[in-house]
């Protein structure tokens, strides 16, 4: 699977740039989170032409993290230390809380939690100490979409409302299996195969360098 424009040419090289930048402060902790959609700004900043559109989409608000040339992204990092090289795990993918708890009404929340979004990119970290071995990868939108034709089912043993569990299928093949966890109204993504993005970097890090 070939890279978006968005994501092709110099942005890759520039995340790895930043990267090793964070490094330089935190030798052992890759980038996460809010650290990691920064960085992800920056280097959209030093690669595209000045004046083209970037703009933040805003913290803890239910909207993409950035605009880039108008694509919104939304912008993932799995990095702890049971981090899989080819499978991804989504721990938030979004905040499903709402009545009725239905896989029908749940569903729908994600879907048009994902319509929010054009593009979402990930950093992976590897632990292979003393090295990290990084993912730079594009998840499409439309692979998870297809938690449409998932059949749910009641999962774990919690009293009162039921957390729900399905695997997302395609021609036999097991793509990702989805949860919605009835505690917190959260839905995760597990078992997504790295095999169906786009690897847009990988590298490693020695954590000696620094």
């Amino acid at each position: 699977m070939a890279p978006d424009g968005v994501f092709a040419g110099d942005f890759p090289e520039a995340i790895r740039l930043f990267v090793s930048l964070h490094h330089q402060l935190y030798p052992v902790i890759p980038p996460r989170d809010i650290y990691f959609e920064s960085l992800v700004e920056n280097a959209f900043r030093r690669i595209k032409k000045p004046f083209t559109p970037i703009e933040s989409g805003g913290r803890n608000q239910p909207r993409h993290d950035l605009e880039v040339e108008g694509h919104k992204l939304s912008i993932k990092t799995e990095t702890g230390y049971g981090t899989k090289p080819a499978t991804i795990t989504i721990t938030k993918l979004c905040t499903t809380e709402r009545e009725p708890w239905t896989a029908t009404t749940l569903v729908e929340r994600v879907m048009e939690h994902l319509d929010r979004y054009d593009l979402i990119v990930m950093l992976r970290a590897i632990w292979k100490r003393p090295l990290i071995h990084y993912q730079l990868l594009e998840i499409p939108v439309s692979l998870l979409k297809k938690i449409t034709a998932a059949e749910f089912h009641e999962v774990g043993r919690r009293r009162g409302r039921q957390s729900l569990g399905a695997d997302v299928k395609e021609g036999g093949e097991k793509l990702f299996h989805v949860h919605f966890d009835a505690s917190d109204g959260k839905c995760s993504i597990r078992g997504l195969q790295v095999k169906h993005c786009a690897m847009l970097l990988e590298w490693d890090f020695d954590t000696r360098s620094q």
